[in-house]
């Protein structure tokens, strides 16, 4: 049974265990988009070998796909990716959003690095569905088992709304409502703050507040640059709260996440890959952040900027988590 889900955009999951399946995937899909008209050329996400493959199997057609590699567009956190998306597609696509692309998550870097980054990427997949409907974008996301854990194939099934079965699409049956899955990774409870955490009251004096907030970043080891973008970025967070308290703590330093994949003892480790982490965390007594997008959405300009809300937020900083109840609400920022 073919299918299309419902809405302009088309977004595909493709498992598939062997590079033959992933050429038998990806070039008539890319071929497809090729002859489409009134669309750019079809774009290309994946690993070097894997493009390579379909460069030998396109033949000529290879000069009509645009081809990066997948540690090139998906180094940064899963917010950082989302920006990038859109501002290729604003930049590239045809009307309405109109274009082809395969994008293949590089699992061997920053978002197959831990449960967190996993997590993460689990509600960029699902929050694409929400933020990208009004477009008609045909879009395949191929899923490697050799490098995919089966945990990371289950969430891609629930997270596009039909399967690619060889060169036929299908209606997943394993699909779930993108709020719903997303209200669902919103819900686990954050890990506690430590008991020496150090406290400011939010009393009517963001400035204040804000310089508190910067103070300990430095305390906890970020330089004096990092500390005013993790500064900015609790400023949006504050325009937000009317009355609360701040909490700021340190973690233990870690690896960069640009350099987790690389094990200590290799040439390319080296004591400079560890670096230091700020931790600072919002509550409001008052109101409820219902939003499960908020911060999410592109703004008109897409460079992150002071101003932009939680969007700004989101793009300098490694994690953003927010959780609202009867009690009020909750926002804890990571620096990145």
């Amino acid at each position: 049974m073919s299918a299309r889900p419902d809405g302009a955009f088309d977004h595909r999951v493709a498992v598939h265990g062997s590079d033959d399946e992933f050429v038998a995937v990806t070039v008539p899909f890319l071929l497809e988009g090729i002859a489409a008209e009134h669309e750019p050329p079809p774009l290309m996400i994946s690993s070097p070998a894997k493009m390579d493959l379909v460069r030998d199997a396109l033949g000529r057609d290879r000069e009509q796909v645009t081809f990066i590699p997948s540690s090139s567009w998906y180094d940064g956190s899963a917010p950082n990716t989302l920006a990038k998306a859109a501002g290729y597609i604003a930049l590239n696509a045809g009307p309405s959003g109109a274009m082809h692309a395969v994008a293949e998550p590089d699992w061997t870097g920053r978002a197959g690095s831990s449960a967190r980054e996993i997590a993460e990427w689990v509600r960029y997949e699902a929050m694409l569905n929400l933020l990208l409907a009004p477009l008609a974008l045909n879009v395949i996301c191929p899923y490697d088992t050799r490098a995919a854990s089966p945990e990371i194939i289950d969430a891609a099934r629930r997270t596009h709304p039909t399967e690619m079965h060889g060169p036929e699409r299908r209606v997943s049956t394993a699909y779930q409502n993108p709020m719903a899955l997303m209200a669902r990774l919103d819900a686990a409870p954050l890990p506690p703050r430590p008991a020496d955490a150090r406290a400011m009251a939010l009393d009517g004096n963001a400035d204040a507040v804000c310089r508190f907030v910067g103070e300990q970043a430095r305390s906890h080891g970020l330089n004096a640059v990092e500390a005013g973008v993790f500064e900015s970025a609790v400023a949006e967070v504050l325009h937000m709260a009317e009355a609360g308290v701040v909490y700021t703590w340190p973690l233990p330093p870690r690896a960069s996440l640009c350099a987790q994949s690389v094990p200590p003892g290799s040439d390319n480790f080296s004591a400079s890959a560890q670096v230091a982490t700020s931790v600072c965390e919002v509550f409001s007594p008052t109101g409820q952040i219902e939003d499960l997008l908020i911060g999410f959405r592109p703004p008109d300009a897409l460079e992150p900027q002071p101003g932009q809300g939680l969007w700004f937020t989101r793009q300098v900083c490694d994690y953003v988590d927010i959780r609202s109840g009867a009690e009020g609400w909750t926002v804890r920022i990571q620096s990145s």
